[in-house]
C-alpha cells in the first residue's frame, strides 16, 4: 500500500531554519507531483508548496515565497522543503502529500496520498 512519511520537523526560534522531508513508498514517485500543505491550530489546512513530477515546475504560496524552497530527489523518491527566516506564524503541523499541482494554487481535493504530518514549532 502507499506510504507516505514526514520528518524533520521541530522546534526553532524565529528566523531560524528547518529541513522537512517526505519518503512515498508503494507508488511511483515520478508520476506524480508533490505538495506542502499546512495546518495551524484552528484554522484550516493551506497549501504551501508544490512541485512538478520533474522538478521543473514550482509553486509558493505568498506567505511563504522567498523563504521556502521545494525540491525532489526522484531516485530516492523523496521530497524536501528548505524553510528558513521561520516565524511564528509558520507553526503549524506540515503534510505531505502526492498528486496534481494546480496552476496558480495548491488545492488539497487534488492530492490522493497523503502523510500524516510532522510539526513545526516556531518561537518568538
Amino acid at each position: 500500500q502507499v506510504q507516505v512519511v514526514e520528518s524533520g520537523g521541530g522546534l526553532v526560534q524565529a528566523g531560524g531554519s528547518l529541513r522537512l522531508s517526505c519518503t512515498a513508498s508503494g507508488l511511483t514517485f515520478d508520476d506524480y507531483a508533490m505538495g506542502w500543505f499546512r495546518q495551524a491550530p484552528g484554522k484550516e489546512r493551506e497549501g504551501v508548496s508544490c512541485i512538478s513530477w520533474s522538478g521543473g515546475s514550482t509553486y509558493y504560496a505568498d506567505s511563504v515565497k522567498g523563504r521556502f524552497t521545494v525540491s525532489r530527489d526522484n531516485a530516492k523518491n523523496t521530497l524536501y522543503l528548505q524553510m528558513n527566516s521561520l516565524k511564528p506564524e509558520d507553526t503549524a503541523m506540515y503534510y505531505c502529500a502526492a498528486g496534481v499541482c494546480g496552476s496558480w494554487s495548491v488545492d488539497e481535493a487534488d492530492f490522493a496520498y497523503w502523510g500524516q504530518g510532522t510539526q513545526v514549532t516556531v518561537s518568538s
